[in-house]
């Protein structure tokens, strides 16, 4: 089978139904930055982690499977792709909890650095947020379509992969960088 299909080269792409769409529909800019998010954990997967965090973050990627697959669909109930659900946030906030109550608290902002594990954990949490804003648009224009379970979720995720980057800074012995406000 040949990678290419030709059938893109004019801007639309097929969703699952087999209908076609523009490239830069909210649908594909949603799921497309899924798949980038998905791709940067695989970047910080490719980073020396503890066994724990790297399982975790596999499991967010099967996950973050099922939601783009879930809105290729524009009817994703009829094709039985409602796979992430409350069980699945919950995980989540049982992640961020585990991880957070070893960490020191927060007393302000900090900057996006640290290990190169660390660093790349930040870059994803900020695309995990470009996504849950596309995911937004999305679900404003499709209301009926789309699963606020979804929300949910990459709002957690983004929570959890912060307070991942917090715990690979600390694991590795390094200083959060707090952000100093430029008084002139």
């Amino acid at each position: 089978m040949k990678i290419y299909t030709r059938t893109g080269d004019q801007g639309e792409t097929g969703l699952l139904s087999g209908s076609r769409v523009a490239k830069d529909d909210a649908r594909v800019e949603a799921y497309g930055t899924i798949d980038e998010l998905n791709a940067l954990l695989g970047l910080v997967r490719a980073e020396s982690l503890p066994k724990e965090i790297d399982h975790l973050l596999e499991q967010r990627q099967h996950e973050l499977f099922e939601v783009g697959t879930e809105l290729a669909a524009p009817d994703p109930v009829d094709w039985g792709l409602r796979t992430i659900g409350p069980k699945h946030v919950r995980a989540l906030e049982d992640a961020i909890d585990r991880h957070n109550d070893k960490l020191e608290q927060l007393d302000g902002f900090i900057l996006p650095t640290g290990t190169r594990a660390a660093a790349a954990l930040h870059l994803a949490r900020a695309v995990c947020r470009r996504a849950e804003r596309r995911l937004v648009t999305l679900t404003r224009q499709n209301e009926e379509q789309i699963s606020l379970h979804l929300q949910a979720y990459l709002n957690r995720l983004g929570d959890l992969l912060f307070v991942l980057t917090r715990t690979a800074n600390a694991r590795a012995g390094l200083v959060e960088v707090r952000w100093r406000k430029d008084e002139q």
